[in-house]
C-alpha cells in the first residue's frame, strides 16, 4: 500500500525563492487582510531570523512563520537568551482549516529545540489565543496593542530535539 502524501509540507526556508514566498504570504495576510502598514511588517530581524514555510504539493506557498533567538529575541522574551520568539505566523485564506498553522508552529518549535532553546514565546493576536492554547501555550501578562491589534504574550516549553 502506498502512503498518501500530505497535502502540504513544512520546511526551513533557506533559498531566496523560499524567503520570497514567506514574504508574499505575510504581505497577503498581514498587509492585505489585516491592514498592517507594509513599512512595519518587514523589519531588521527578517534577514537573521529562522523562517519556515508550508507549501502545497504543487509548490504553492500556504503559510509561514519565523523564529528569533539569542540576543535578537531578548527584547521579546524578557531578556532570557534560552527562549526563542515565534512571530509573523501567517496562513493564506485558502489554506486555513487544514492544520497548516499548527504544523508551522511545530516546525518552529523543532527549529528552537535544534538550537537548544528551552521555550518559545510569542505575541498572539487575542482572537488566536485558543489556537495557541490548544498547542500548549500559556498566556501571561496584560493585553497590549501591536500594529493596532490586541495581543497577549504566551509561552511553551520546548521538547528536546
Amino acid at each position: 500500500m502506498t502512503a498518501v502524501p500530505p497535502p502540504y509540507t513544512t520546511r526551513r526556508a533557506v533559498e531566496e525563492s523560499d524567503l520570497a514566498a514567506c514574504f508574499q504570504v505575510r504581505k497577503e495576510v498581514f498587509v492585505g487582510e489585516q491592514n498592517v502598514p507594509e513599512e512595519i511588517e518587514y523589519d531588521a530581524y527578517d534577514p537573521i531570523a529562522v523562517h519556515v514555510l508550508a507549501v502545497a504539493a504543487d509548490g504553492t506557498a500556504l503559510g509561514t512563520g519565523r523564529l528569533l533567538h539569542g540576543p535578537d529575541a531578548a527584547g521579546k522574551t524578557g531578556g532570557d537568551l534560552t527562549v526563542g520568539s515565534l512571530g509573523r505566523l501567517a496562513v493564506t485564506r485558502q489554506a486555513r482549516g487544514l492544520g497548516v498553522g499548527a504544523a508551522l508552529v511545530r516546525a518552529i518549535e523543532d527549529e528552537a529545540a535544534r538550537l537548544g532553546l528551552t521555550a518559545v514565546d510569542l505575541h498572539a493576536q487575542t482572537h488566536a489565543l485558543g489556537f495557541y492554547e490548544r498547542l500548549g501555550y500559556v498566556a501571561y501578562g496584560p493585553e497590549f496593542p501591536d500594529a493596532g491589534i490586541p495581543h497577549r504574550a504566551m509561552r511553551r516549553k520546548t521538547v528536546s530535539a
